[in-house]
């Protein structure tokens, strides 16, 4: 398995865009597009862009459950496993695709 089939919910067409509501620790509201999502070592991670503005960029967060058993998000604070992650996606939404390529 490639780590591009590891992706999933990559939206085909903005028909299909998620958008998530986050709070950040000053309370302050922000969406975000869901780009992606990739689970790798029993972890989920999203890669998020922000709603209201039109960047290549974005984030990387990492699902997480606090002690009540609610879901959230979190940045990814390891250098490394940031870096991985980071690629994975990197290939699959920048990468060019060569239609002509044998297979």
């Amino acid at each position: 398995m490639t780590d591009s089939d590891k992706l999933n919910n990559v939206p085909e067409d903005e028909d299909e865009i998620t958008v998530v509501t986050l709070t950040d620790d000053d309370g302050v509201e922000k969406e975000f597009e869901v780009l992606g999502t990739l689970e790798d070592g029993g972890k989920l991670y999203y890669a998020l862009a922000p709603a209201d503005e039109d960047t290549d960029e974005y984030y990387l967060f990492v699902e997480g459950k606090d002690e009540n058993g609610e879901t959230f998000l979190s940045t990814v604070d390891d250098d490394e496993e940031f870096d991985r992650i980071a690629d994975i996606f990197d290939d699959e939404f920048f990468s060019e695709t060569d239609y002509d390529a044998e297979p």
